[in-house]
């Protein structure tokens, strides 16, 4: 992979400057980044990860599971202000 970097220098020239580079100084560098430049290199490292959640995930099966239930009315549901207020009478 030799593709160009905004100042010019190839992918290979920015690992050959950043190899012996811990993450704090990596990270540090980063964020002396002008804002523009910070969101290119955060979509950039986002993009590289693998996703998060996924259909197959077992937090979003159970999400899913949960909705069909509240959608099906066999799971009960408290409104914003009962959660409110059991929250208050727990504190007091």
């Amino acid at each position: 992979m030799n593709r160009e970097v905004s100042d010019g220098c190839s992918m290979d020239c920015a690992s050959v400057f950043l190899q012996g580079m811990n993450i704090v100084e990596v990270e540090k560098l980063a964020l002396n980044l002008p804002e523009p430049q910070r969101a290119v290199l955060a979509a950039n490292l986002l993009r590289s990860l693998p996703a998060v959640l996924s259909d197959g995930d077992e937090g979003v099966v159970e999400a899913l599971r949960r909705d069909a239930e509240i959608e099906a009315g066999s799971s009960p549901t408290l409104s914003l202000d009962e959660v409110d207020s059991e929250i208050r009478s727990r504190r007091s």
